[in-house]
């Protein structure tokens, strides 16, 4: 199996993305750089974590119209899977690629701590390694999390089962306490309709082995591996 990373200027969590994929697929990844026309052919491609062309704008606009963005886009559209972690989906949601927008945080400060999460479906390559309704630990670092969707989008996003992670307590209980940047309905990370799309804000690569403090975010990588190979 053979993932990419697509870097951006300003991307941050490329490298740790790439450490945590090289760790359960037992290849590192291809490092694609965003100017690139082409995507080589891969299997899985992941939009990392960062600043992308520094937030100008808003999160992610710039990085969606990105050369690669049009590679990444015809590749998705033949089913290969894609991920994108924190600014990577603020990146899928500018480009179309999934519903919603994030929007500051409604307290209007940049957040960075651990968070809990409630796996709404084991039902997805992404989410395959979770048991439904288990709770996990990943961390947040953003200060544009907050998701929202109009009435209609938010319907069919619940109706057709395209939520992947909701904020939640240790317990696993929703309430505006556990919600850390007012996403509406606790929403902390979507699928596309088939699934084969997930963007989420919390890191699940900062959390891939134990020396980092925890390794709940390993499964996510280990049920990829196994989905793909």
């Amino acid at each position: 199996m053979q993932a990419a990373v697509i870097v951006f200027p300003a991307s941050n969590c490329d490298r740790d993305v790439a450490v945590a994929l090289t760790a359960s697929l037992g290849r590192p990844p291809l490092m694609v750089w965003h100017q690139d026309n082409e995507m080589p052919k891969v299997d899985l491609m992941v939009l990392p974590g960062g600043f992308s062309y520094g937030d100008y704008l808003r999160c992610g606009a710039m990085a969606a119209h990105s050369p690669i963005m049009r590679a990444i886009k015809a590749q998705a559209a033949k089913g290969v899977p894609l991920l994108g972690i924190c600014n990577g989906f603020q990146i899928l949601t500018e480009a179309g690629l999934l519903p919603g927008v994030l929007m500051r945080n409604a307290d209007l400060k940049f957040i960075c701590k651990d968070v809990y999460l409630r796996v709404e479906t084991d039902d997805s390559i992404f989410t395959r390694k979770y048991a439904k309704d288990s709770v996990v630990r990943f961390p947040i670092a953003h200060a544009e999390g907050n998701f929202f969707a109009d009435p209609e989008s938010l319907k069919r996003i619940e109706g057709e089962g395209q939520v992947a992670f909701r904020y939640a307590t240790r317990d696993g209980e929703l309430s505006a306490r556990a919600n850390p940047n007012g996403s509406l309905n606790n929403i902390a990370g979507v699928f596309n309709a088939s699934r084969r799309i997930l963007g989420l804000m919390p890191h699940p690569e900062r959390l891939a082995e134990p020396l980092l403090g925890g390794d709940d975010g390993k499964a996510m990588f280990d049920g990829l591996m196994e989905a793909l190979a």
